[in-house]
């Protein structure tokens, strides 16, 4: 009978209803502020999502749970004067729990009006953290998803008019080759002959890159020496750089051997030291660097680590901005002037190094520079099991 009279008083009684429903509610914080943003009550829910008290936030400002750049801004004074201009407000944004850390925030600020009297404010908030971090996810996976089925129309395309172009250049190739027996010594035949071979090799170095944008190549894999290979491709890779750039190297030694298609490598080497040497600025320098890393194998169910050889090659440019650096793998993209580029030297160093099971590491500060780390699968046997 007496917990039957208790429960009567208390359903009938309007004040301990408000209170008996409020401390109820533990997934939103509810509480009362006055026309300043002066913080009056505070319920459980409160407590639950922001970490704080009651006695430690009533008679405080509510902009203590703000971003410090959103109270220097006054947007916690901003919405109270929208909630009280339009009657409601509704947003979402970034707030402090008592320990420091941030959640993302549903609000909700409703004025008390009293006889045309503004008493003050009722604010909910709700954490939100979690949907919102799912929201992220999913739309980060829907734009991975719809570049992918671009690059895959595009390899397509690529992988079709690189054999086709391919096909066109051998003739045209076999044709210098003829030609060049018959017109003697002319100088200016040779020279018209010349160029055109050079057009030529330029024409088949495109393709190759296609075909390695594409996964359409067919690799040739070989046991690979990186730090012979890297040496033997010094005086060609100095004599690629402008005047006035220099070239320095500094390799590990004792690396363990690759399994990969040689000249691509070279090519892939070749394109990095170019674009590194047209970002570098006269007098400065561009370095290649050679080293034995610890990496979790991306392809590998589980957390499984294995040993990739690394490439680096590093300028001393202005870096590259962040929308640039996303895009530097996109076939035919290229801040470069028209006929200065054709966007197709990073797509083949990706290209290539995914194909051999690699994997590409890009770290650009503008101001300051770019290195692009090629992470290549070694051989591990017994002698260079780390």
């Amino acid at each position: 009978m007496v917990a039957a009279a208790f429960t009567d008083s208390a359903l009938t009684d309007p004040s301990r209803q408000l209170r008996l429903l409020i401390d109820s509610v533990h997934d939103h914080a509810l509480y009362l502020l006055d026309p300043d943003g002066i913080i009056c009550s505070w319920n459980p829910g409160a407590q639950r999502i922001k970490g704080f008290a009651a006695e430690e936030v009533v008679g405080t400002h509510f902009g203590r749970f703000y971003l410090a750049k959103d109270r220097d801004a006054g947007e916690p004074q901003r919405l109270l004067q929208l909630a009280a201009r339009d009657g409601h407000h509704a947003s979402e944004g970034w707030r402090l729990r008592k320990d420091g850390s941030s959640f993302r925030a549903s609000i909700v600020i409703e004025p008390v009006v009293e006889q045309g009297q503004l008493l003050g404010f009722v604010k909910i908030t709700r954490d939100i953290t979690e949907s919102w971090q799912a929201q992220r996810l999913l739309r980060d996976a829907q734009r991975a998803l719809r570049q992918t089925q671009q690059f895959e129309t595009v390899g397509r395309l690529s992988r079709g008019l690189s054999h086709e172009f391919n096909n066109l250049l051998t003739t045209i190739g076999n044709a210098i080759d003829l030609v060049s027996l018959r017109v003697g010594q002319d100088p200016r035949a040779q020279e018209l002959l010349a160029s055109a071979q050079a057009a030529t090799d330029r024409g088949a170095l495109l393709t190759r890159q296609l075909l390695a944008f594409s996964s359409g190549q067919t690799l040739v894999r070989d046991r690979v020496d990186i730090n012979a290979l890297i040496g033997g491709q010094l005086d060609a890779l100095q004599r690629s750089c402008p005047p006035g750039i220099g070239l320095d190297t500094s390799m590990t030694l004792d690396l363990p051997p690759l399994c990969l298609d040689r000249a691509q490598l070279e090519t892939a080497l070749a394109n990095l030291v170019a674009n590194a040497a047209e970002a570098t600025p006269p007098g400065g320098r561009v370095r290649v660097a050679t080293a034995l890393e610890r990496r979790l194998d991306p392809d590998a169910d589980g957390h499984v680590e294995r040993a990739y050889v690394t490439l680096r090659v590093h300028d001393e440019g202005r870096g590259m901005a962040p929308e640039i650096a996303e895009r530097a793998s996109e076939p035919f993209f290229t801040t470069k002037d028209i006929g200065k580029g054709s966007g197709l030297g990073l797509s083949q160093v990706f290209g290539f190094t995914t194909q051999s099971g690699g994997f590409v590491d890009v770290a650009t500060t503008p101001g300051v520079g770019t290195t692009v780390s090629l992470l290549l699968p070694a051989i591990e046997d017994s002698t260079h099991d780390r």
